[in-house]
């Protein structure tokens, strides 16, 4: 059980390193950034600030997942992660998953469509196919959850 505490004190320095270093580019690296890019005429004129904003969407979908991340470590902390308070957790992070999804798809099909070079098209191909494969599989996970809940509650009204 030492071991447990362990494991989601580590895990909760790792979310608050990694939320801490996702707030610092939300709010300071990638505006200036795509400010920058757009005046080396690296960004097409207008879309520095759909490109900012939509960057950001995606960080505040990873930060949502991180603040789920948290709450369910502190149900498992306490014992209680096979109950129905995961569920609320797990579909936050199902809908975050979504939300990216679907504006990385809408990104790929935008640049798609415009692209004379297939660089970027097919990275973010990958990450399409990535996000979806981690999305499939947190689909996995949640339905394994609501059994595990589903048994768990059986159990303690057989006892």
């Amino acid at each position: 059980m030492t071991s447990h505490r362990w494991v989601v004190l580590t895990l909760r320095l790792l979310l608050v390193l990694l939320f801490a270093i996702l707030v610092f580019f939300q709010l300071y690296y990638f505006p200036k950034e795509f400010a920058h890019r757009a005046g080396l005429g690296l960004i097409a004129p207008g879309l520095q600030w759909p490109v900012t904003i939509i960057t950001m969407f995606w960080v505040l979908c990873v930060q949502a997942v991180i603040v789920c991340i948290w709450k369910l470590l502190t149900l498992v902390a306490r014992d209680r992660i096979f109950s129905e308070a995961s569920m609320i957790w797990v579909n936050i992070i199902m809908g975050a998953l979504s939300a990216g999804w679907i504006t990385l798809l809408g990104v790929f099909l935008y640049i798609g469509f415009r692209a004379t070079d297939p660089a970027l098209p097919v990275i973010l191909a990958l990450f399409l196919a990535i996000l979806t494969v981690v999305s499939l599989l947190m689909l996995v996970m949640r339905a394994l959850l609501r059994q595990a809940t589903t048994l768990r509650s059986d159990m303690e009204a057989v006892i």
